[in-house]
């Protein structure tokens, strides 16, 4: 595979200005091989609002946001930077038969965690577009780029093994949070479900990594462990009450045989009242077992000139780039539903 290089500027619509969307937003205009042509807004209060007030830029771009799909669709855009947290298969089907390439963060790497008719939907949508989705992150998304990147300096591959180590009290998402297991009582009926198919985006990287390693999988398991909170924690945005769940610990594993051959998982907590089964490294925990053992940790630190309080914004900065940077590679890439692993190097921008 090659670099991929473009002789214009890709047209590009930015879809949400969330969290992440906005770190993307931000991203495409200081870009020279792209042109944001569109912005979609869920909220009504973003409707007419200039990007660059929406992203922080400091200059106005002209292009303001609005909630008109056909009117985006119109433009012609060569990609999109979907940035929903979740996806929407209407969106997609809409965007991709329109012959819009589509760069997600929104839960999505195969899309094997969509129904089997969900998944039919895109892949036709893509055939008829001639158009192509490709989903990544920080994690899933470049974590498995590391850990099948290292897995390249071993004779024999036995397990790549990926963990999210991590305190979460700055990510400020009640909803995702409860959905998995935070602030529940433990013995809650249904928990680990509830956490496994919140986090199901992890099996799909799971499986992912597998194929690039020629593991072809017999099944796809999950366990977690449900530690208590010693005391009350008050996030803010949430509470954590002592006795319920302050720390969740878990895998999803692919298997071959009774052989854990991939594993892609979580060691979570929320604030300090809690001692996790296993001790934080605050970053991603990246290993590969074989012939040799490689192992690495990925940390997400501020630069010199970071004003923002706190480090949530690196978080999604960390999250949102991985897409933003992979539109070059997408739009080239064959149609249909591709993954890392069928790309190209994907890398940022010198800032020259």
């Amino acid at each position: 595979m090659t670099r991929t290089t473009v002789d214009r500027p890709l047209r590009v619509i930015q879809w949400t200005t969330g969290n992440i969307g906005r770190r993307s937003l931000h991203a495409i205009i200081g870009r020279t091989d792209m042109e944001l042509v569109g912005v979609y807004a869920h909220g009504q209060d973003k409707v007419g609002v200039d990007a660059a007030e929406l992203s922080g830029w400091p200059e106005t771009t002209g292009v303001r946001a609005t909630n008109n799909v056909d009117d985006l669709l119109a433009l012609g855009a060569d990609a999109c930077c979907y940035n929903p947290l979740w996806p929407n298969v209407d969106e997609l089907v809409r965007l991709l038969e329109s012959g819009v390439n589509v760069c997600s963060s929104a839960a999505w790497i195969t899309g094997g965690k969509q129904t089997p008719d969900d998944r039919d939907r895109i892949v036709a949508a893509c055939e008829r577009g001639r158009s192509t989705i490709f989903g990544s992150g920080a994690h899933p998304g470049m974590t498995n780029t590391v850990g099948m990147v290292l897995s390249a300096s071993c004779e024999r591959v036995d397990e790549i093994r990926i963990t999210e180590s991590v305190d979460c009290s700055t990510y400020a998402s009640a909803e995702t949070m409860t959905a998995m297991g935070f602030a529940q009582d433990p013995d809650t009926p249904g928990l680990q479900e509830s956490a496994r198919a919140e986090s199901e985006v992890f099996a799909e990287s799971a499986a992912m990594m597998a194929d690039a390693i020629g593991a072809t999988l017999d099944r796809i398991s999950f366990d977690v462990t449900f530690t208590a909170a010693t005391a009350d924690t008050d996030l803010g945005f949430m509470t954590i009450p002592a006795g319920t769940v302050g720390s969740v610990y878990g895998y999803h594993r692919g298997w071959v045989g009774d052989r854990n051959v991939v594993s892609v998982g979580f060691n979570w907590v929320m604030g300090n009242h809690v001692v996790p089964p296993k001790p934080l490294e605050h970053g991603h925990v990246i290993q590969v077992f074989g012939l040799p053992n490689m192992r690495t940790v990925l940390h997400c630190l501020p630069p010199k000139d970071w004003t923002e309080p706190g480090f949530m914004g690196l978080g999604m900065i960390y999250t949102a780039m991985p897409v933003t940077n992979a539109v070059p590679a997408v739009v080239a890439a064959k149609p249909g539903i591709v993954t890392l692993a069928d790309l190209p190097p994907i890398t940022g921008r010198a800032a020259v």
